[in-house]
């Protein structure tokens, strides 16, 4: 593909007068407010000790329309002490700050306030009921929950919607069965007793000689769970009829909806922490089939176990399949699994020494990614939030440190050139989620810090032009999640999937963001819709959002595309 800008003309919008780079994104202090008035955005996960192990993974974020006026709005799940958690107290609730449009946000009362649940961790978005706005599911430590939205006016919560009290991690919503209705599903780390779990204190667990919270090693892993929805805020536990059970649980932590096979339906990646990741290939029966080893998206090269964090998915060579990238822990690389299809199916390749992504992120604990163009040169690049779950990192002979830079990956032509994320200092990263959020048409960033502060990254843009595209159906599925998004240019293809799932706890509107380089239109827009019914479109003008409505009467759907 030729229609980036080059390297050089990308970095040159980065560099002060002195020459002095400057990070693609900047920490934006004015983000949040109450009131009127500056508003310092913190969450709480246990003690800072992090004794035990359901203190370090942080919370989530989820960016949806919810009072749909046109701009991202932000929920922010909070989580609690183990403490309040052992006493039956509530936890932290979620909050909801609404946009004003630019980027900036303030803090929702009212209608819109949630109570406090055990233990929030992560939460998706999807319009569950079928009437036209985003509901909010929300994960915890203990049961899950349900937000119905009502009419972008306020949320109601649904009770007891989900089956159990697991220690959800991140969320998915898809349409796995075609019925035009979301269904969801909720991936699940640990069975976690406070009362069976030694702690730190008790000398028990040790890392590079030093004593740690014990886990996730000797803990049992607790099986994922899919639900199908009814279209009316309803869900029932589809999980052992569909086959979606592996016949060894991994420790869940990352979910995202992806057609590895261009067949019309969604599958479903999980990233599993020392346990094998799964890939789910849906059958086109309603039913699943777990084929992340036969696949090679399951371990490292030479069959070895990593501790997968966060995901990002896109097209990156511009074959139309999608490529999948998984964070890791310290010691492990980042791993970029490049999709290869022939005549005898689809395939993955490790791609990662060959695209740059390995030995610079060896010394790093990932987590928060996403795989966005975020110089708008025409290729997409790769942000990774970093922070490490032992606050013993920072001690002598570890070759590591608790808080570390964020770092972003700029996509320079078929390698990536490891950058600093922001301007800010080294954190304790974990969640974060990339979107358009001051509608200046290049994606920003919301990073949750552990312990600490919720940050908004403004894109400092790039030379290129852009084009964001939602999409609307008539049903349950009202964004058609599972759609693909094609960019039919001068010198190949653009390709972006449909999802509100993805990186790790976190969830994104459902909007296909393309940055377009030196194009600047006219150009073609192939629509494949979710059961595969394909549909074309002329943009004239770039530099925009613009919405695709699928149209009430279709001809035959076309077989080859």
């Amino acid at each position: 593909m030729t229609i980036a800008l080059s390297h050089v003309q990308a970095l040159a919008l980065f560099l002060l007068p002195g020459g002095e780079a400057v990070p693609q994104f900047s920490e934006r202090g004015d983000a949040f407010f109450q009131g009127g008035e500056p508003l310092s955005l913190t969450t709480t996960c246990g003690s800072p000790r992090k004794d035990f192990i359901v203190e370090v993974n942080g919370g989530g974020l989820v960016l949806a329309d919810f009072d749909t006026d046109g701009d991202p709005d932000l929920v922010v799940v909070d989580g609690s002490t183990l403490e309040r958690a052992v006493a039956g107290e509530p936890g932290e609730p979620p909050r909801l700050l609404l946009n004003r449009g630019d980027g900036r946000f303030d803090l929702a009362g009212g209608e819109w306030g949630m109570s406090g649940g055990r233990w929030g961790t992560g939460g998706a978005s999807g319009d569950v009921d079928g009437d036209g706005d985003p509901d909010l599911v929300v994960t915890q430590w203990g049961p899950d929950r349900l937000f119905l939205n009502d009419g972008g006016e306020g949320l109601r919560e649904v009770e007891e919607p989900f089956r159990g009290k697991r220690w959800g991690t991140s969320a998915a919503f898809l349409d796995y069965d075609l019925d035009g209705q979301l269904d969801l599903v909720v991936v699940n780390y640990l069975a976690f007793y406070p009362d069976e779990v030694q702690g730190k204190a008790d000398g028990a667990c040790r890392w590079k000689g030093h004593p740690v919270m014990c886990g996730p090693e000797g803990l049992s892993p607790v099986h994922d769970q899919l639900y199908r929805g009814d279209g009316r805020g309803g869900f029932t536990e589809t999980t052992r009829p569909a086959g979606f059970q592996a016949r060894d649980a991994g420790y869940g932590l990352g979910a995202i909806t992806l057609d590895y096979d261009l067949d019309g339906d969604t599958d479903v990646y999980v990233s599993n922490d020392s346990t094998p990741n799964h890939l789910w290939v849906n059958g086109g029966d309603g039913t699943f089939e777990e084929q992340g080893l036969a696949l090679s998206v399951s371990h490292a090269p030479g069959g070895r176990e990593e501790a997968g964090m966060g995901i990002a998915c896109g097209d990156l060579d511009g074959d139309e399949y999608p490529d999948l990238f998984v964070t890791n822990f310290s010691g492990e690389p980042n791993r970029f699994y490049a999709s290869r299809p022939s005549d005898r199916g689809v395939r993955y390749r490790n791609n990662t020494d060959r695209l740059a992504l390995g030995g610079p992120s060896m010394l790093y604990l990932g987590w928060g990614t996403a795989l966005e163009d975020f110089d708008l040169d025409g290729d997409r690049d790769l942000f990774v939030l970093n922070g490490h779950v032992y606050p013993e990192a920072d001690r002598a002979g570890t070759d590591t440190s608790y808080a570390q830079p964020d770092h972003l990956y700029r996509n320079t032509g078929g390698r990536f050139a490891q950058e600093s994320l922001s301007d800010g200092p080294p954190r304790v990263s974990r969640a974060g989620v990339a979107a358009d959020l001051d509608a200046d048409g290049d994606p920003d960033i919301v990073a949750v810090e552990l312990d600490g502060e919720i940050r908004v990254l403004e894109n400092r843009g790039g030379p290129g032009h852009w084009l964001s595209v939602t999409l609307t159906q008539e049903g349950g599925n009202s964004s058609a999640l599972g759609a693909t998004i094609t960019a039919v240019v001068a010198d190949g293809l653009l390709v972006g999937e449909v999802r509100t799932a993805g990186g790790f706890q976190t969830s994104v509107p459902p909007a296909v963001h393309l940055g377009l380089g030196e194009h600047d239109g006219p150009l073609e827009l192939r629509v494949r819709w979710p059961g595969g019914h394909v549909t074309r479109h002329t943009v004239q003008e770039v530099d925009r959002a613009i919405e695709v409505v699928r149209p009430a009467e279709e001809p035959a759907a076309e077989e080859d595309e």
